[in-house]
């Protein structure tokens, strides 16, 4: 897959990337079905009727409450809502590795970018997003995750990768953010960070309307871009 925009094809700019954040859902791990079954859980409890996978899969990206809310259709009162976001966080909190795996190339991907600070940043709640990193053998690869409910706001807001980059004591051009919709586009480029897509996830439509510095099919291909991990740059 070509690079998107924000570099014009300029491979050399992703040299001084040291640091790279990935978000979860839709990139490291397809967690779809395990989601669209705990919003049905949650439509069934609360008497209404079930969503086809595909539209919940639309609905995901902002947050766990913007996942309900969606499911729950127009004119749902925010009592309403609140009353599925604990039903669907209980539900899910017992279901969440059913059926939910890391998207292949992603743990070759992980062991490739050893010369790189790695962390999560993702919309899905923090400790929800630990426990699924470390029953799925990865967690080990992060020095920091941070979730929809780790600060005050929620990507596209740069808060989380600023802080990040606090962190890590890095400049914005030394950072990647990898995603695989808009959402994570929107946010590098609040940030002033390069910006990774992924066709593979849920958000590919997006990314079409806000194209990325790369895009890739598949993540194993990303230490080789970047002039860090096994063997350095291949670009």
């Amino acid at each position: 897959m070509q690079i998107g925009g924000g570099s014009n094809g300029d491979k050399a700019g992703f040299e001084g990337v040291r640091v790279v954040i990935f978000d979860l859902d839709g990139t490291l791990i397809d967690s779809k079905k395990d989601l669209a079954l705990s919003v049905n859980a949650t439509l069934q409890h609360i008497g209404r009727p079930p969503l086809a996978d595909e539209t919940i899969s639309s609905y995901i990206g902002n947050g766990a409450q913007a996942l309900v809310k969606r499911a729950l259709g127009e004119g749902v009162t925010e009592a309403e809502v609140e009353k599925g976001l604990a039903y669907f966080l209980s539900y899910y909190r017992q279901h969440m590795l059913d059926n939910t795996y890391l998207y292949p190339g992603v743990q070759e991907c992980l062991e490739g970018l050893n010369g790189c600070e790695l962390a999560v940043l993702t919309n899905k709640p923090v400790r929800i997003s630990n426990a699924i990193l470390e029953g799925l053998g990865v967690g080990k690869f992060f020095r920091y995750v941070y979730g929809g409910n780790s600060f005050e706001t929620k990507k596209p807001d740069p808060q989380g990768v600023n802080i990040l980059l606090r962190d890590f004591g890095a400049a914005p051009s030394e950072a990647m953010i990898v995603g695989d919709s808009e959402v994570d586009v929107r946010t590098a480029r609040n940030a002033g960070t390069w910006a990774c897509g992924v066709t593979y996830g849920f958000g590919f439509d997006g990314l079409r309307a806000h194209p990325p510095d790369l895009m890739l099919d598949n993540l194993m291909e990303l230490p080789g871009r970047l002039a860090v991990g096994n063997g350095g740059a291949r670009i």
